[in-house]
């Protein structure tokens, strides 16, 4: 039986996969037409098995003759260009020779000869070598695929790119390589070149996109033929959601609801399995959100950057110009909505994201309740086990009201985002006393998070933002009654945290389109006493 792979290049054979035929043929064609083409993306987006699936396929096109060769550049970082030089080569002969044994020929005696005499030194070099070796090829054209380029030698790097440049600007179809990928994570700007010259200008930018829905559909479809197990749609549409497709992340999912929880394989996956699923993704550590956290924690400025874009409705604005932006999407963590603002990728990064930046003690936490709340918190609970949202967020909002400036203490958290970092930090302590699950929900664009409890079969949805004015307040309401309606939930929450030097306290219930919507502004303090005139 295959698996859902989450490590390595994946494995038709041995794994699920998703077929990328569209993407693929894409590829396929700009090969045809003699590209020279990047795709420098996060990892873990499955560019290494997409391109051996690419070399595959034309090494099995009968309409043209092409001679694919793969390298990888990640063990060369720390190499002086001329060892790199000298390795590259002897990397390239042996792809040369395997190429031939897999066709079951011997090469020429002369291109065995010429093989055997080339050694590579620098650049120029390495051209001359590809210059010479298109002699021996016939009608063949060679295919070049250079994955984790940016493990490159930074005294090499320039020089390789003129020599691919200069290949590539021949006016001659006989051009060798005739193409090129080169997969990175890092696109060429930031491979610290001097910026006033372009060796590599040439570049035909291909990007490999998260799956889509039908995609993961695609993906978990093959499970159910497999083993009978079926999917409840909300499922697969939740995966799909959380992840927003990101390849590593829905397998794991898949991973996780198949082989580690014990679910009969008679029994439909269901919304309770995947709230389980989702509470273990969010609290395992893998390589995925190893690379996530050490990524957010290189800048101290991350966190103030990746706040705004989650709790601001005005946004913060793509400029792939910007250091951090720039240096964020490339570590996958941000992408450019349809808007043209940042978005953080998807839930499951943005909760991770929030619970790296939420200090481990803020020092309030045995205040949140006050003392004569019950053991077990059934003040909280109906006798039928549902949660009193109107009372749980009452409490909250008397708990602000209680800390006071104490708030402003809380350590490492910058203070016009304290009210949604004790919010989320509240109803998490909460929700793991009733052994429940909390995540966040909705898409990942600016201006709100929504988080979603889900606690004894029912699920309740709380929508946070940041005081922007009446009119945004407003909106809110009716973007959280649009969600609702879409997730089948009759009643839905709406935080609003009021900075301003004189708030509105207010709570209201309201119904929107036949559905109940509970309200909140909370005044937000912003100075200590000792400051405030």
């Amino acid at each position: 039986m295959r698996t859902f792979n989450t490590f390595g290049p994946v494995n038709p054979e041995e794994h699920y996969v998703v077929s990328r035929a569209e993407e693929l043929a894409d590829f396929i064609k700009r090969v045809k037409l003699g590209r020279y083409i990047v795709i420098f993306a996060p990892r873990q987006t499955g560019k290494t098995t997409f391109f051996q699936w690419a070399l595959d396929a034309l090494a099995a096109d009968t309409s043209e003759a092409y001679f694919p060769i793969e390298l990888n550049f990640e063990v060369y970082e720390d190499y002086p260009a001329s060892d790199f030089y000298a390795s590259l080569y002897k990397r390239i002969y042996e792809e040369i020779k395997c190429v031939f044994q897999k066709r079951g020929i011997a090469p020429s005696e002369a291109l065995s000869q010429f093989l055997e005499n080339t050694k590579l030194t620098d650049h120029v070099a390495m051209l001359e070598f590809f210059q010479k070796f298109t002699n021996f090829l016939g009608d063949e054209k060679l295919v070049l695929i250079i994955d984790e380029f940016d493990g490159i030698p930074q005294d090499a790097l320039r020089g390789f790119l003129r020599s691919l440049r200069s290949i590539y600007v021949q006016r001659s179809m006989r051009k060798c390589p005739y193409s090129v990928g080169i997969v990175g994570v890092k696109n060429v700007t930031q491979l610290n070149l001097d910026r006033s010259i372009s060796p590599f200008n040439i570049q035909d930018e291909f990007t490999l996109p998260n799956f889509t829905l039908e995609q993961v559909h695609e993906l978990l479809a093959q499970y159910t033929d497999e083993v009978g197990q079926a999917f409840a749609p909300e499922v697969v549409e939740s995966i799909h959601r959380q992840t927003a497709g990101q390849p590593f992340l829905v397998n794991r999912f898949a991973q996780i609801l198949t082989e580690e929880m014990a679910i009969s394989k008679s029994e439909t996956i269901q919304r309770v399995h995947f709230a389980e699923a989702h509470t273990q993704l969010l609290e395992e550590t893998n390589v995925n959100i190893n690379h996530l956290i050490t990524n957010i924690r290189r800048n101290p400025r991350f966190e103030i950057i990746l706040m705004r874009i989650a709790s601001y409705e005005s946004g913060t604005r793509f400029n792939p110009h910007d250091e951090i932006i720039s240096e964020l999407a490339t570590y996958g963590v941000i992408t450019k909505g349809n808007d043209g603002m940042c978005e953080i990728l998807n839930p499951i990064y943005q909760q991770h994201i929030m619970q790296a930046f939420k200090p481990l003690v803020n020092g309030l936490e045995h205040e949140y309740f006050p003392e004569d709340t019950h053991q077990g918190l059934v003040d909280y609970l109906t006798s039928a086990g549902q949660i009193k949202m109107d009372a749980l967020l009452d409490n909250f909002r008397d708990f602000i009201a209680r800390a006071g400036f104490r708030i402003l203490l809380i350590p490492d958290t910058p203070k016009e985002f304290v009210g949604q970092h004790l919010l989320y930090a509240y109803l998490d302590q909460f929700v793991q006393l009733i052994r429940g699950h909390i995540y966040l929900e909705g898409q990942t664009g600016r201006g709100k998070i929504d988080l979603a409890i889900f606690h004894n079969a029912k699920k309740y949805i709380v929508e946070t933002k940041i005081w922007e004015g009446p009119r945004s307040y407003q909106s809110g309401k009716k973007q959280l009654a649009a969600y609702l309606k879409l997730e089948g939930v009759n009643e839905g929450y709406y935080v609003v945290f009021d900075h301003r030097a004189e708030p509105e306290p207010r709570v209201e219930t309201e119904t929107i389109d036949g559905l109940t919507i509970r309200s909140y502004v909370i005044p937000v303090v912003q100075e200590a006493p000792s400051q405030q005139i």
